[in-house]
This record gives C-alpha cells, structure tokens and sequence, in this order.
C-alpha cells in the first residue's frame, strides 16, 4: 500500500496547498529571505570551523 513516503503528487499537493495560504506575492520574499540567512548560517559556520582550526594550531 505505501510504498515510498513522498510521491510526486504528494509534493504537488503541499506546493499547492502552501501557494494558497501564503499568496503568490509572499512566496518570493519569503524565499529571499530564506536564503538570506542560510548565507548567514553557512559564512558563520565556517568561521566557528576557522576559529577551531586556528585555535589548535596555537596550542
């Protein structure tokens, strides 16, 4: 009966569903700001990965 967990028309279903209750002109702000800050997370998590790369060489 369930084969795998997501098909097609599943991701479909929620595209639709998300469009609707965000609206149309949401979405791309939305969007913006989303990879906004996962620019943010990813350049902080390489200089948290620097700082404990330097600070071992110190050691």
């Amino acid at each position: 009966m369930l084969r795998n967990g997501l098909e097609p028309w599943h991701l479909l279903i929620v595209a639709i569903v998300i469009i609707v209750l965000f609206g149309s002109k949401k979405l791309p702000e939305a969007a913006r700001g989303l990879g906004k800050s996962m620019r943010i997370l990813k350049s902080e998590a390489k200089a948290m990965k620097d700082d404990d790369s330097a600070g071992d060489t110190v050691r």
